[in-house]
């Protein structure tokens, strides 16, 4: 058997304490650095996170699941009053307020803080949801390709994808109920006219509404 060096430790590479050396070895790592973060006061975002995972092991972070949702809306989903016309389970976007609203059966709504069209991107209207896609690959349009010739033909799903986790396609128009990697876009008028949420928020909004849910656009 060989010997194998592990910090201080020298152990026998295929005995049977193998195994639970290593795995005791990472953990006393992780704990180590949980503790240093916060006794330093260290806030959990994704970048430091990220730094302590490269002080500790000396590499860069990887995504441990590529199906990871990512960080929370800034603007907390809630369940408020609702005397709108619209009947339950429609949704309502209103682009002024950067909110999506999902009508309940009981005069409430869920509501979500969302990303909209940016200036030049305004748009409203009726439609239907056509489909839903998770982690869907994103192909840009011929006229955002025009706009940005620095844009992939076609980009894979995956956590890097502008449409994040879930995707819900309204009717036959360019235009998406999607995730996000940009968290920090929520509540502002940002995207070439899709609705944007972060990954938690349009996860959770996926698993309520089917095919065929009615979503009404309130523009700008």
């Amino acid at each position: 058997m060989k010997n194998l060096k592990i910090g201080a430790l020298f152990i026998q590479v295929g005995s049977k304490n193998f195994d639970q050396t290593i795995r005791g070895f990472i953990m006393r790592r992780l704990l180590t650095g949980l503790v240093l973060a916060s006794s330093l006061g260290i806030a959990s975002s994704s970048a430091n996170a990220a730094s302590i995972f490269e002080k500790l092991f000396g590499g860069p972070r990887q995504p441990a699941n590529a199906g990871a949702v990512a960080a929370v809306s800034p603007i907390p989903r809630e369940v408020v009053s609702y005397s709108g016309r619209e009947k339950p389970g429609t949704i309502v976007v209103n682009s002024p307020e950067r909110r999506l609203y999902l009508v309940l059966d009981d005069g409430t709504a869920l509501r979500y803080g969302v990303g909209v069209g940016r200036k030049g991107f305004e748009w409203g209207g009726v439609h239907r949801i056509s489909r839903k896609a998770e982690w869907p690959g994103w192909t840009p349009p011929p006229q955002m390709r025009k706009r940005r010739p620095d844009l992939p033909a076609y980009m894979a799903g995956g956590i890097q994808n502008p449409l994040g986790a879930r995707a819900m396609y309204l009717g036959s128009s360019l235009y998406r109920i999607h995730g996000s990697n940009e968290p920090q876009t929520i509540g502002q008028a940002v995207s070439s006219g899709c609705i944007r949420m972060t990954n938690d928020d349009v996860t959770d909004l996926y698993e309520r509404v089917k095919v065929g849910t009615r979503v009404v656009i309130i523009r700008g």
